[in-house]
């Protein structure tokens, strides 16, 4: 009973855990990421028009719509330099609150001020580019390779260069902070020379708006040319394979309390050898071979249902100490927690709870076939 009670509380944490990781990618990622991304089905880019925005803007449940324009760039800042993502956006993207006050940890929020653009840049490429945010004197210098097949022999016309001063460092996520600097809109056409063109539009749903349903109406206003994706269609290979690795998680430690359970199976059996003249009696008093198999698979049952239900609760209000507690650190100092997160599911549990009952009524068949072919007046 004590092993089954171990491993179904070590089944329910485990689950627990992988549920509360996939909860804080989802909330990290959605925290940078837009409701609804609109990208090209074929290709980088792809033309936007007034009118085109605007029919998305009328979709209802669509708040903000803002035009994107996201590649790859080269910056020097002083002597440090680096390869960039430079994600250019328009003048309403401050108003989908994506980054909010709190992953600001140094200067201000702000893109353009009395027409000057700015830069707010990831707390990962401050620190490779040693970029100070309160000192005007040096700029960020951001090169961008044009097409070599079209510069013929002017080495200057390789590549386009402009500058531009940092104004704000935020972090978020190890990945986006390490990698993106995001500009005005008007600052990455230019250098980029993209003109019309667009890598992407971001969109922001009104409040009690279903995303689904305008990412479904918005699919069908554009057609086959572009790609609608949602929060998680955006990470699909990534939340595949937390699914999987919950999947096969799961399946091992099924294989563990198989393993832990083989104690009931041959608990059993020394019972059924121990109690041959008790059988006996039993038979010889009326009781036919159903009813005494019966009595070993219920007693198999009481094993496995008192240690499951013993295991559940023990996961459960771990899972509950550590949501509250934090009582096992996840080995490093971070702004997004210290503990390890956890998020119970009710599933977890019932799925858990069918599979020790199956696993324990087939173990226990055997043995409580074996004890009714003691029923006979020969063992008395």
């Amino acid at each position: 009973m004590g092993g089954v009670a171990f491993i179904t509380a070590a089944l329910i944490i485990v689950l627990s855990v992988f549920n509360g990781l996939e909860d804080l990618l989802r909330s990290l990622n959605n925290s940078f990421d837009p409701e609804i991304k609109v990208q090209a089905s074929v290709g980088k880019s792809f033309e936007v028009s007034d009118s085109m925005l605007a029919k998305i803007s009328a979709i209802p449940g669509v708040e903000v719509v803002t035009d994107v324009i996201e590649d790859y760039a080269y910056v020097r800042y002083r002597d440090a330099v680096q390869v960039v993502t430079l994600k250019g956006v328009g003048d309403n993207f401050l108003k989908q609150n994506r980054i909010p006050p709190e992953a600001m940890v140094e200067g201000e929020l702000k893109l353009e001020e009395n027409n000057i653009p700015y830069a707010i840049v990831g707390r990962g490429v401050q620190y490779t580019l040693s970029i100070a945010v309160n000192e005007p004197m040096y700029p960020l210098q951001v090169y961008y390779i044009k097409n070599a097949k079209s510069v013929g022999l002017d080495p200057s016309k390789l590549y386009a260069k402009k500058n531009i001063m940092p104004r704000g460092v935020f972090s978020i996520v190890q990945n986006f902070d390490e990698n993106y600097i995001i500009v005005p809109l008007g600052f990455a056409r230019e250098l980029l020379d993209y003109g019309d063109k667009r890598t992407s539009l971001e969109i922001k749903t009104s409040q009690n708006a279903d995303v689904f349903a305008v990412e479904a109406a918005i699919q069908n206003l554009l057609g086959t040319n572009f790609t609608v994706l949602n929060y998680e269609e955006q990470h699909q290979d990534l939340y595949k394979l937390l699914k999987m690795e919950k999947l096969f998680t799961f399946l091992a430690l099924t294989l563990l309390l198989v393993i832990g359970s083989i104690n009931i199976f041959f608990s059993l059996m020394m019972l059924a050898l121990e109690k041959k003249k008790d059988i006996s009696i039993l038979s010889a008093m009326g009781a036919d071979t159903s009813q005494i198999r019966n009595v070993f698979i219920a007693e198999g049952g009481l094993i496995a249902l008192l240690g499951a239900c013993t295991g559940l609760a023990l996961g459960g209000i771990f899972c509950w100490l550590q949501l509250n507690y934090g009582l096992i650190s996840m080995g490093m100092e971070t702004a997004v927690m210290q503990g390890y997160p956890v998020q119970v599911k009710l599933t977890d549990f019932f799925y858990t709870l069918i599979v020790v009952t199956i696993v324990t009524f087939l173990l226990s068949a055997y043995p409580a076939k074996l004890a009714s072919r003691f029923a006979a007046v020969k063992h008395l």
